[in-house]
This record gives C-alpha cells, structure tokens and sequence, in this order.
C-alpha cells in the first residue's frame, strides 16, 4: 500500500442492510414509474410555491414605497437608459438626466 498504510475492508460489505435485503426490483420499477407521473404535478407546485414567494416579496418592497402625487409644473428627474448613454463614459456617466417640467399635454 501507498507510505505503509493497510487496506481496510468496510463491516458493510458483508452484512446484508435493511435496503438490500427488502429490495424488490419489480415494485422499484412501479414506484419509478409513479413517481415520473408524480414530475408533473410536482413542477406545477413549484411553480406555484414561486409565484407566492414572489408576491410576498414584492409586497415587501411595495411596502416602503411612498407614493408622490406628480402635478404639472414639477421638476423630474429621468432615467438614462440603454442608447441614450453614451458609450465613451462607460459606467462612470450620469444614471439621471434632467430636470424636466412636467407639462399637460393635448393630444
């Protein structure tokens, strides 16, 4: 053996454990087969578990909103999204573009 360590055979090996010795290859195969048309049923309650985990969190958040009623005259703010950044400022150009007045408009 590798730097004078012995072999060691494990106990299990020549004992029968309660798995092996109750294993059935014919129900193993029916609770296979159950259990693939059990997926199914199983995806949709995921789905299901994830679509509350994710209205609870967005109630979460919708909790410390404050609401603002706008009006017209106020000053704005607007959010520089994709093409409107320039490339050459990289990451280090401005988030927020403006003021802006808010103004009814009559279409």
């Amino acid at each position: 053996m590798t730097y004078g360590a012995e072999a060691m055979i494990l106990l299990e090996t020549g004992f029968s454990t309660l798995r092996t010795s109750f294993f059935n290859p014919d129900n193993n195969n029916g609770l296979l087969e159950k259990s693939l048309d059990l997926v199914e049923e199983r995806m949709e309650n995921a789905m299901v578990q994830l679509a509350y985990y994710q209205h609870k969190l967005k109630q979460g958040y919708d909790a410390h909103v404050k609401l603002r009623p706008l009006a017209p005259g106020d000053l704005v703010l607007r959010k520089v999204l994709g093409n409107a950044k320039n490339p050459a400022w990289e990451k280090l150009g401005p988030t927020w573009e403006g003021p802006y007045r808010i103004i009814l408009s009559r279409a």
